[in-house]
């Protein structure tokens, strides 16, 4: 039976490789300017008008979310041709169409827990870019403890009242709607009594404040609700058994953030990781002309095509039902470390060209590069900190005792 969809397969991707040829514009087969990144939402505005196009044609395929039911805007894509239909993007360099926390992380959740009239009201939006999306999970004071949140929704009859804040909540004052944890039962132990609501940022009542990094951007917001009123039917799953989803959106959040690690080759603008030794470090018959810089470089993207593949194995077991629960914490904390090595051997290959930080004597991709390094620190923070995944590992994966 296995031999026999081949032929099937190899017809999905022959019909697959010509659609891209003739939709994928020109434009989109280039490295993606941090500037024409495609968020999607009601105030999506695109520089490069190709990108919109691009977004267009693929959602109306359903290939945002390839793999979604078609029910709701979706691919229907199998595993098989998902995989194909990436290998093929990847052969003509394809943009990705849509960048989106509702791809990424709600939408999984919402079409496991989520009741048909949400999944009909929310996913074919997402599908579509037509909502963004920021997640309100981490708060002031709480570090890694995302079970201590003191965000309140008190039940008022039909809609809950919020009150509290969170934090590092990326592009909030961007986004159009938030996923958000809160608690509903302050009496009940910590895990338990957090629901997980849905609701417009436009609401009376959210505020966004940017937070300004060390690199010099302003990704993450402290997010504020006061007497935020949100509709009953707004809430995921059942009142108080909100954890269960957290943790498993945070599964899709960290299999998200490790993918970063997967192709670290690449790196701001999408210039190689050779092409910067070569161009810094010098050149010698077509190879780095380091032999110590060179021999890094090679061991770098050993260790990336070996991720690559265990990412792969990966979603293999996860398809047949054999993989572990705690993968994602496994590679979010590899990809997360091989993203930040790349960095570093970014700026040991630049020199001093990797020391600026604004102004004459350095082009704008040194200066992109030097505040991406700093910038790619906190990957060991987001989507729960290295010291967490590495926990988790050890008691969940070896059996280590606490």
């Amino acid at each position: 039976m296995e031999f026999a969809a081949l032929p099937e397969l190899e017809e999905f991707r022959t019909h697959t490789r010509a659609w891209l040829e003739e939709n994928c514009p020109p434009s989109m087969r280039t490295p993606t300017p941090e500037d024409e990144v495609v968020w999607g939402g009601r105030r999506a505005r695109f520089k490069n008008p190709e990108s919109k196009i691009w977004l267009e044609r693929m959602a109306q395929r359903g290939w945002t979310a390839p793999r979604w039911p078609k029910a709701y805007g979706g691919g229907g894509l199998s595993f098989e041709e998902d995989r194909i239909l990436q290998q093929e993007m990847a052969r003509i360099q394809a943009r990705p169409p849509l960048n989106s926390f509702g791809v990424w992380m709600l939408g999984p959740a919402l079409l496991e827990f989520a009741n048909e009239g949400q999944k009909q009201e929310h996913l074919p939006k997402i599908v579509r870019g037509e909502i963004r999306w920021c997640q309100g999970y981490s708060e002031p004071g709480q570090g890694s403890d995302l079970a201590g949140l003191q965000t309140k929704a008190i039940d008022q009859g039909d809609h809950y009242v919020v009150n509290g804040s969170k934090i590092w909540t990326s592009y909030a004052n961007h986004a159009d709607w938030i996923f958000c944890l809160v608690r509903t039962d302050p009496t009940a132990p910590k895990h338990q009594g957090i629901s997980f609501l849905l609701f417009d940022m436009d609401c009376e009542g959210v505020s966004a404040s940017p937070i300004e990094l060390i690199s010099g951007s302003s990704p993450f917001c402290q997010t504020f609700f006061d007497n935020v009123r949100v509709p009953k039917r707004n809430l995921v799953g059942k009142a108080n058994q909100g954890w269960t989803i957290a943790k498993r959106l945070l599964q899709h959040e960290r299999n998200m953030v490790a993918g970063i690690g997967g192709n670290t080759a690449i790196g701001v603008s999408g210039r190689k990781l050779e092409d910067l030794a070569k161009q810094y470090g010098g050149e010698r018959n077509g190879r780095i002309g380091n032999r110590v810089l060179r021999q890094r470089v090679a061991t770098h993207r050993m260790n990336d095509r070996a991720f690559q593949l265990t990412l792969a194995r990966g979603g293999e077991e996860t398809k047949a039902g054999t993989a572990s629960g705690h993968l994602a914490s496994l590679f979010k904390y590899y990809g997360t470390e091989q993203n930040k090595r790349k960095y570093e051997l970014m700026l040991e290959a630049m020199g001093t060209a990797g020391l600026g930080w604004e102004g004459p004597g350095f082009d704008r991709r040194e200066l992109t590069t030097t505040r991406q390094w700093l910038r790619s620190k906190g990957n060991s923070i987001e989507g729960g900190t290295s010291e967490v995944q590495l926990n988790v590992i050890a008691k969940r994966v070896l059996g280590l005792p606490d």
